[in-house]
């Protein structure tokens, strides 16, 4: 049956002089923050980690956060406040920006408490470290040229992994103490934050980078650093980033050390994780021939290749949606039958067999539900 088918990272070259940093061990070494991002190429850890933008202003491509955030500075009266948005937007770099521009360095650790997801925030550390920080008295005064103003803060970042009854004890520490604390919160989902805590927080969303940003950003670097970079690689590395420029850099980093000076598409594929296009193609033409032999070899060859079913699942869903030979009603169906394959739940092979049979059955116009005789 079938149916018609539809290198070498120089300090010198970003300007290090702002955001100075220790040379990285490896063969892959860069300046310090990229320029706005909070992006960090100089630690022996990796790109992400290290000194970060120490002014408000630096953190770019979020123009409406740094305008409003900017002017509350002026007054030195922050709220508590909310930041939230996808990954690799900016958000960690904003809160620990407006504490360094309001503390300066010596006075930093003792006004500014962090704690992230890798620190224990259950209700006890609530009650017990994040209270205490929070009861401390301070002074006040500008010192050093900075307005340290008369209040401490607590930033918590990922704090939508808090457990709710977390969130529910530092309803009262936040009012009880909010003369001489202010929290920020930062956070992906703003719907697992819990809404008195919430209201409570002025709220900043930070968007994700639009893909000529990505470039321009991608291209500046790749130009600086005298890496070979084609516009379709460009293309590639911006889709696959999903507009997180923390993901592109790492993956850029980790082409250049694999790869050296001139780096392909495949080449980013590659240290990506993302299933190449010929081979979500392969299956997609498979439900389009509407032989289910075929599906299933491409299937099982899927599954040979140990890619991670959830990641062919994301690219075939994006390759069906963005198909113009395949018609909304057909669209929807598969949709659905994604959806429920997800929730059912079974082993890989099954589950994406699941999808290539009902994916097959919509667009070869089959019935979606078959009878057994008696």
């Amino acid at each position: 049956m079938s149916c018609k088918s539809s290198t070498i990272f120089s300090k010198e070259k970003f300007g290090c002089k702002s955001f100075p940093g220790k040379a990285a061990a490896g063969p892959l070494v860069c300046c310090g923050m990229i320029p706005g991002v909070g992006i960090n190429w100089n630690s022996a850890a990796g790109p992400l980690s290290g000194s970060r933008p120490k002014q408000v202003k630096d953190v770019a491509h979020q123009d409406e956060v740094v305008r409003v955030v900017t002017n509350t500075l002026e007054t030195t009266n922050c709220p508590h406040m909310l930041f939230y948005g996808p990954p690799g937007t900016g958000k960690t770099t904003n809160p620990l920006a407006i504490a360094h521009q309001l503390f300066g360095p010596e006075l930093y650790k003792s006004r500014v408490l962090e704690l992230n997801a890798s620190d224990d925030r259950g209700i006890n550390v609530v009650r017990t470290k994040i209270k205490n920080f929070a009861a401390a008295a301070v002074g006040s005064g500008r010192q050093g040229g900075y307005p340290c103003p008369p209040y401490k803060i607590i930033i918590l970042d990922e704090a939508d992994s808090m457990t709710e009854d977390a969130q529910n004890a530092l309803r009262r520490t936040m009012e009880t103490y909010s003369k001489v604390t202010r929290f920020f919160f930062i956070c992906n989902y703003i719907s697992r934050i819990i809404e008195p805590l919430a209201s409570r927080c002025a709220k900043f969303r930070f968007k994700p980078l639009t893909d000529e940003v990505m470039s321009s950003r991608i291209s500046y670097i790749c130009r600086e650093e005298g890496l070979n970079l084609d516009s379709k690689a460009l293309s590639t590395l911006s889709s696959i980033s999903q507009g997180d420029l923390r993901r592109a850099i790492t993956y850029l980093q980790g082409a250049a050390r694999l790869f050296g000076s001139s780096i392909s598409s495949k080449d980013l594929i590659r240290v990506s994780g993302v299933i190449p296009g010929e081979d979500v193609q392969a299956l997609f033409s498979a439900c389009i021939s509407g032989n289910f032999d075929l599906a299933e070899k491409e299937v099982g060859s899927i599954i040979a290749e140990g890619y991670p079913v959830s990641q062919m699942l994301s690219q075939l869903y994006d390759m069906v949606v963005e198909a113009d030979d395949v018609s909304d009603e057909q669209k929807a169906i598969i949709c659905k039958k994604f959806a429920e394959c997800l929730v059912d739940g079974a082993g890989e092979y099954l589950q994406l067999l699941g999808v290539a049979s009902n994916t097959m059955r919509a667009l070869c116009n089959m019935p979606q539900e078959f009878s057994f005789g008696n």
